[in-house]
């Protein structure tokens, strides 16, 4: 009988196994169920948030991107607002800075002008009064012939009249 122990035994004990595993197994099953159901749900609930939490981030993509690209579009027109004012200002300048020149153009023709005139003058002026300086020079000059020609010709009385002997008187007598 100790050769049917061995045997009987492990038997008994496999069929007492075999009981609760059979119970167990059912509750083990029932667990499992549960526990998969409650994953699901976990899975679930977590895929729901994750679509929420990416739903939220798309829409505060976008509404960045519609600010960025409204904050965009404003800077671009500020800048170009700028950039016509600034081109403006630049065209008025220019076209004040053009007419500017035109009339200082014009003034600068006219003075030149009267510079040329006034050249003239002052030439036609030193012209004449070199002229009078000349004539005044030539009439010196001619003083001068005719005071040398009036001294020569004194001169040359006087000497014809120490010559001539009706100018000389007798001479002088020793007595008196």
């Amino acid at each position: 009988m100790k050769k049917w122990m061995y045997l009987i035994f492990p038997s008994i004990l496999l069929v007492v196994f075999l009981i609760f595993y059979r119970s167990s197994r059912n509750e083990v099953e029932a667990r499992e169920r549960h526990h998969a159901e409650m994953v699901a749900q976990q899975k679930a609930a977590d895929d729901a948030r994750k679509a929420l939490i990416e739903q939220k981030a798309r829409d505060d993509a976008a509404k960045h991107a519609a600010e960025r690209a409204a904050e965009d579009a404003k800077n671009a027109a500020e800048k170009q607002a700028r950039w016509d004012a600034e081109t403006a200002r630049i065209q008025k300048e220019t076209d004040k800075y053009t007419a500017d020149s035109a009339k200082y153009a014009a003034l600068v023709s006219e003075l030149q002008i009267q510079i040329d005139s006034l050249h003239k003058l002052k030439e036609q002026d030193t012209r004449e009064a070199f002229d009078a300086e000349k004539q005044v020079e030539l009439d010196e000059i001619k003083r001068r012939d005719a005071e040398l020609e009036s001294q020569r010709m004194l001169e040359m009385i006087i000497k014809r009249a120490d010559d001539s002997f009706l100018t000389k008187g007798a001479p002088p007598s020793a007595s008196e």
